[in-house]
């Protein structure tokens, strides 16, 4: 088996030439792969590893019972020691980089360390508690489960192990759920608020919601797809930097207990922002980037956050009323900043969606002159590509640093400070 790549799997190639995208093994075993998908003609195949005939050092018996081929899709390493699901981690990110962005690790400042997070360090076959929000899907029967991989079908669950303690005590995979679609389970960090989000099928009926611990209840509405209120608040209170966050209607949060802290410190730690400053907060979702700057440049500093969702948005202009120098937009990124007026700045922080930001929004923020950006990704092909965008615009990358946020999982998250790169000549 060659070498892992990005999404979880590993690389193979048939004598015909065809490349294997293969999950469920580890790089340089030997095993016998099932084709999942693709043709015999195709030149891209997936495949399942169904039997490991020489085993990687790294390869632990599956603490899931749910883990495996045609299994459960949530988890896709819970065969390899934490240690290694860090190292292969690093490994794609660094492919990405170099491939996508002409970028190696001594140019970034990064040493290829993945960080766990706080708590996070357990040893193998044990696996974190980390998950607190998990979306289960429900069966024809109203069993709650998980979906599988690259699959509508469910899988029927007892316990999630990634999921947090306070989404395990709700006893969702207990409960008769016929009628719903799917049931999004949320435990907030710094509080006892716990919510779940209903998500009917076509005429089904709510159906009375008594877990074993009190949560307040939304449902997706069936002709807007909005998230309603049934009964409950219809928010939940998250802490981070010393601050609370109101967060509704299964709005945008950090989903590890440790995560939206985490990514915090690492961005004021590379931005060092400085009393008096100008800033922008791009994808600033309910604030929480925007409410640490406001807390770290002081009365005379400025942060203006943007933001497309009309309910974060709303949210973050709750959680930031004590700033009076803090403004927050409502629109897309690449619509509203162009209108401000603003042509210069001096910090950036932008935490886009998995797609990224794009050629022209970095652009157009490369244009600003800030004297440092700090660029929060959840996908590692995204950030390769639009650091060589920053490239073209004249910005080099200072400092990368990656946490493994998503443990038993290949998703990673990274923060990467950049700064003109007339500076570091």
């Amino acid at each position: 088996m060659g070498p892992v790549a990005h999404g979880g799997h590993c690389i193979a190639r048939t004598d015909a030439g065809q490349v294997l995208f293969v999950r469920h093994t580890l790089p340089g075993e030997r095993v016998v792969a099932r084709v999942t998908e693709g043709d015999e003609g195709d030149r891209f195949l997936r495949a399942d590893a169904v039997e490991i005939l020489s085993a990687s050092k790294d390869r632990i018996e599956a603490p899931c019972p749910f883990a495996g081929p045609g299994r459960c899709g949530g988890c896709d390493w819970q065969h390899a020691k934490p240690g290694a699901q860090r190292r292969m981690k690093g490994e794609v990110i660094a492919e990405q980089l170099q491939r996508l962005a002409g970028l190696t690790p001594e140019d970034i400042g990064w040493d290829g360390t993945v960080m766990p997070a706080e708590g996070d360090e357990l040893p193998a076959g044990q696996v974190p508690q980390w998950r607190t929000r998990v979306q289960y899907a429900v069966d024809a029967d109203g069993h709650a489960g998980l979906r599988r991989h690259r699959s509508h079908d469910v899988e029927p669950i007892d316990h999630c192990m990634i999921a947090a303690e306070g989404v395990s005590e709700l006893g969702i995979e207990k409960r008769d759920w016929s009628g719903m679609a799917g049931v999004e389970a949320i435990a907030a960090t710094g509080s006892q608020d716990r919510q779940v989000i209903l998500t009917p099928r076509p005429g089904g009926r709510l159906p009375i919601v008594e877990l074993d611990r009190p949560v307040s209840v939304m449902r997706v509405g069936e002709k807007d797809g909005g998230v309603h209120r049934v009964h409950g608040r219809p928010f939940v209170r998250e802490r981070a930097d010393g601050r609370t966050h109101r967060v509704g209607s299964g709005g945008f949060w950090q989903v590890h207990p440790k995560a939206a802290d985490t990514l915090v410190t690492a961005v004021m730690q590379g931005l060092l922002p400085r009393k008096g400053e100008m800033a922008l907060d791009l994808y600033c979702g309910v604030g929480l980037f925007a409410g640490a700057l406001a807390d770290r440049l002081g009365d005379k500093g400025a942060v203006l956050g943007i933001e497309s969702g009309k309910r974060a948005v709303e949210d973050a202009r709750h959680n930031l009323a004590d700033f009076d120098r803090v403004r927050i937009e409502q629109g897309k990124v690449e619509s509203v900043l162009p209108r401000t007026g603003i042509t210069e700045v001096d910090l950036i922080v932008l935490d886009p969606p998995r797609a990224g930001a794009g050629r022209q929004t970095v652009a157009h923020l490369a244009s600003l002159g800030a004297r440092r950006i700090a660029y929060v990704a959840c996908d590692p092909a995204a950030l390769a590509r639009d650091l060589g965008y920053f490239r073209e615009g004249g910005y080099r990358v200072r400092m990368l640093r990656a946490f493994d946020l998503f443990p038993m999982t290949h998703h990673v998250e990274c923060v990467a400070v950049l700064e003109p790169a007339a500076k570091g000549a």
